[in-house]
């Protein structure tokens, strides 16, 4: 824009150049705030993970998961006792599937 502004002669123009000038600050300001939107999020995240961790997650839904199928707890002891069996567990599609060797 700035080459286009130089050969029509507006760069002599009070009026265009504060235009700009105008422009340049809303844009930066504009720029400045959306990258503090993002740091919101992430610091959000960040406290989610903090309060929440991820291990602490998949233990819960591992257990979930070992409650529902019967397998573990207080009562029933370990999976090697109570199945017979190990328990692998792998993360597939955001859901914990048993893997029997």
């Amino acid at each position: 824009m700035i080459p286009i502004s130089y050969f029509m002669g507006w760069l002599n123009s009070v009026v265009y150049v504060s235009a700009l000038s105008l422009w340049a600050l809303v844009s930066g300001h504009w720029a400045a705030w959306q990258a503090a939107r993002v740091e919101v999020v992430q610091e959000q995240q960040a406290e989610a993970e903090r309060t929440y961790p991820l291990e602490d997650r998949v233990a819960d839904r591992v257990m979930e998961r070992l409650r529902r199928e019967g397998v573990g707890g207080a009562a029933s002891g370990s999976a090697q006792a109570n199945g017979q069996r190990s328990l692998a567990l792998r993360e597939a599609g955001g859901d914990l599937q048993p893997i029997t060797p």
